[in-house]
């Protein structure tokens, strides 16, 4: 094998908590052995256009306690690149500019897109190594992903800091907490914060049982309730159209289904939005108490990693330059317990992971009295 000299690092997708902390791992242990190591500004974008910094020791230093993503990110999709109205494919192209400048290996860190964009690259040749990256914690194959644990910190708190107003002004307050697809974080912080009702896209909700839950409430003499809902969390009236489009689409055979089934399905999605400002107006029509919307959004993804995820992203980065030293590319360096492990990309991309209806939060959650809406 060819000897690895120099590697390329992007950063895609959505930002999260210890992204520095990965680029920082993945950069001083390959320029330990005298690989160089390259930034690519942007995400797959900066791949496209070429456009670079390099990650020496002076670049990487001061960056592990600092949130965000020193290299930037985007959503671009190499496959999918739109130049004056045409849709062009430019895998190729970036596969044959990167044997043409010297590039040897990239490092991709991401969620679930940019894991699929990693394997058109590795189907077209280049030889990569991902690592997994989303506060959602929703990427397939790992123990957790990179920014969760902060992220879940944060929504903690967030919840924390609602029992006073609800309990003071005698209000349904309801928290929203990202995740569309994944109900983790809205688990995680539902638990963790003592929500009274915890409402997640893997277990369709009834609002009448989540309205007689919190009248239960009153009728105890606490007359207020902590909600918490995920962003993608939807009613068992409305859950079987996208639960449909889902499986067409991961049944589809050709991309031009796929994409048509993408396409409705971010309708559906559309047509969703301002779901939770909805179950707010419905539970102040079934109880006859004031309700309140609390929509965290982009704060949970923002400010510095916490301990935990210093530890993971060092602990993967570390695993990842080992595998460009060793010539393992095509995978995904993955937690498994205190460890890691390889991952093929093909079986991580496509692939997510939801909260099993029979997951000991889920069992916890029940078992002190939570209400999950079913």
């Amino acid at each position: 094998m060819k000897p690895i000299r120099r590697v390329g690092i992007l950063t895609a997708g959505g930002d999260s908590p210890g992204l520095n902390a990965a680029i920082r791992a993945v950069g001083k242990s390959l320029l330990s052995t005298g690989i160089e190591v390259i930034g690519f500004r942007d995400g797959f974008q900066g791949l496209i256009d070429y456009q670079t910094v390099l990650l020496d020791k002076h670049a990487l230093a001061g960056i592990l306690t600092v949130g965000g993503t020193v290299l930037g990110t985007s959503r671009v999709k190499p496959h999918r690149v739109e130049i004056r109205g045409t849709v062009h494919n430019l895998t190729g192209a970036i596969v044959d500019n990167c044997a043409r400048r010297g590039l040897d290996a990239l490092v991709c860190i991401g969620g679930g897109g940019t894991h699929k964009n990693a394997l058109h690259l590795v189907e077209q040749g280049l030889k990569v190594v991902t690592l997994p990256k989303t506060i959602d914690n929703d990427l397939a194959f790992t123990d957790a992903t990179i920014g969760f644990d902060t992220a879940l910190g944060i929504a903690t708190e967030a919840v924390d800091r609602l029992h006073s107003t609800a309990h003071s002004h005698h209000r349904i307050v309801i928290a929203e907490i990202m995740g569309h697809r994944a109900g983790w974080l809205a688990l995680g912080a539902g638990i963790a914060g003592g929500a009274d009702v915890i409402l997640i896209p893997e277990i369709p909700y009834d609002v009448r049982r989540v309205a007689d839950a919190i009248l239960r409430r009153c009728e105890h003499g606490t007359n207020f309730s902590i909600v918490a809902v995920a962003e993608g969390a939807l009613s068992n009236a409305d859950a079987p159209a996208i639960a449909t489009l889902l499986r067409r689409r991961q049944q589809a055979r050709s991309q031009a289904e796929k994409l048509k089934a993408k396409r409705e399905l971010d309708k559906l999605y559309a047509a969703h939005e301002g779901n939770t400002l909805r179950l707010a107006r419905r539970l102040e029509e079934l109880t006859r108490l004031e309700a309140r919307v609390t929509i965290l959004g982009y704060v949970q993804r923002g400010g510095a990693p916490s301990a935990a995820d210093r530890l993971l992203a060092t602990r993967l980065g570390t695993a990842c330059a080992q595998c460009v030293r060793r010539g393992v590319f095509g995978v995904m360096v993955a937690a498994r317990g205190d460890t890691t492990r390889t991952v093929p990309i093909h079986k991580v991309a496509g692939s997510l992971k939801t909260v099993p209806p029979n997951h000991p939060w889920i069992q916890a959650a029940r078992r002190v009295g939570t209400c999950l809406g079913n």
